[in-house]
């Protein structure tokens, strides 16, 4: 078994992250991309189209894409590839679990990886961490967990710090048309046809994996005002926070300034939401991740 100061650690999450390509060159992490289905073409994420083309797709398409979850199969590629280039640990932090079967197929598929490899039990980990949320949610601690790496972190000292983030973290948006939502089900068919008649936009959080509405306002001027108000309340003084936006950058360009006045410092980073975000919250979205009181 090698020594715990000898771990050659591989981190590794899926395309639902949103992690800018650059930041996924720098630090080394391994991004599994989804699949997406539009009508009768297959489009892998971030590698057959930019978040601007999957955008104008989105917003021409007669049906809303839908994505393909990563199999077990594929899972069990990814293992057998790193054990065999010579990895001691791999750290996956999947999508949310209760949103796809991608987080239990990652187990599957390291059970079998372990029965069919009895020589890779102890020298060999793979940690699987639910991140219970969905892009930069998970994005920027994978981010954050990659640089520990490359300073010398060991494994569980990466994997506590990425459970201790999802016990915090916060992720709240407003869409700024229902029609995706809808279709997704995060607002009932019901509610979304009285909030367009009413010019309401819902804001959402995700708590433990569920999509919850904790308010609506009227009217699109409304909705930064309402998501800083929310951050104020909740974020943790000082810490960072990282602003999400899609087809409208100018939505996430003033949340980001109007909580750089309320909080007294900038966001961390501004980042485009992707294929697998914008298929259920739409192209039109602002929103902030960042990180409040522990849940437990």
């Amino acid at each position: 078994m090698k020594r715990p100061d000898m771990r050659k650690i591989q981190i590794v999450t899926d395309s639902a992250c949103d992690i800018p390509k650059e930041l996924e060159e720098r630090h080394h992490i391994q991004i599994l991309p989804f699949s997406i289905l539009a009508g009768e073409e297959s489009f892998v994420e971030r590698q057959d189209f930019t978040n601007e083309e999957f955008y104008r797709l989105l917003e021409t398409s007669p049906k809303i894409p839908s994505t393909a979850q990563y199999t077990a199969m594929q899972f069990l590629e990814l293992y057998e590839e790193s054990f065999g280039a010579g990895y001691t640990d791999l750290i996956y932090t999947s999508i949310n679990a209760k949103g796809s079967s991608t987080n239990s197929n990652a187990h599957m598929a390291r059970d079998q990886f372990f029965e069919a490899h009895p020589e890779a039990k102890g020298e060999f980990e793979i940690y699987i961490v639910d991140s219970q949320t969905y892009s930069m949610g998970y994005g920027y601690p994978v981010i954050e967990a990659a640089k520990k790496a490359e300073k010398g972190a060991q494994p569980g000292e990466i994997v506590a710090y990425l459970e201790d983030w999802f016990n915090c973290c916060r992720v709240i948006f407003a869409p700024y048309t229902l029609e995706y939502v809808k279709k997704s089900g995060r607002v009932s068919c019901a509610a979304a046809f009285v909030g367009e008649l009413m010019g309401l936009k819902p804001l959402i959080s995700f708590e433990e994996g569920e999509a919850v509405i904790f308010g609506k306002v009227r009217g699109e001027k409304a909705v930064v005002p309402a998501l800083v108000k929310k951050t104020r309340q909740e974020i943790i003084p000082h810490t960072p926070y990282v602003i999400l936006y899609g087809s409208a950058p100018e939505y996430g360009e003033q949340l980001a300034a109007e909580l750089e006045k309320e909080l007294g410092y900038p966001c961390e980073m501004k980042a485009p939401i992707g294929a697998a975000i914008s298929i259920n919250a739409g192209p039109k979205v602002a929103a902030v991740v960042f990180r409040g009181r522990p849940r437990h």
